[in-house]
């Protein structure tokens, strides 16, 4: 059994729900989505290593999120809890999976690790812009089965 890279890690409090307006229910109103929409696809992702979301261990952040409605672009940067977490990878993969879940097939998601906090950052940023293999990956039934338990609870 694996040991878990970061076995104390930080734990911080979740935000409140989004409030749900009229404009929100309204099926016949186009709105473009935002920061908020698109943190709360990911914002209870489950962390790979801990009964914990990724918001709680501000691994996602709301900020972290750059959307452009116009080219259809959904950008993530999400932070591991440690400069050496080995699990950045499978994170990365989780988030890009739900995200692509959930939007509309139009936008081209890209998931990448906020520069400066990972030893291996370009590493594993280009496993997780290389679509190659991000579609190997989603061949392995192991690897699918873990994904799957991540996003869950989503």
């Amino acid at each position: 059994m694996k040991v878990a890279d970061n076995i104390n890690p930080n734990i911080y409090e979740k935000g409140s729900a989004r409030e749900i307006s009229k404009t929100d229910l309204d099926e016949d109103l186009k709105d473009d989505f935002d920061q908020r929409e698109i943190f709360d696809i990911i914002r209870n992702i489950c962390d790979p290593e801990h009964p914990l979301t990724l918001e709680e261990l501000r691994v996602v952040e709301e900020n972290n999120i750059v959307i452009d409605n116009k080219n259809n672009t959904v950008h993530v940067y999400f932070t591991p809890t440690i400069p050496h977490c080995s699990m950045a990878t499978l994170i990365g993969l989780s988030i890009r999976v739900q995200l692509l879940r959930a939007l509309p097939s139009r936008f081209k998601v890209s998931v990448e690790v906020t520069e400066g906090t990972h030893v291996s950052e370009h590493a594993v940023n280009k496993q997780l812009a290389d679509k190659e293999r991000i579609a190997a990956a989603l061949e392995n039934n192991n690897l699918v089965q873990i994904i799957n338990q991540c996003v869950k609870s989503v």
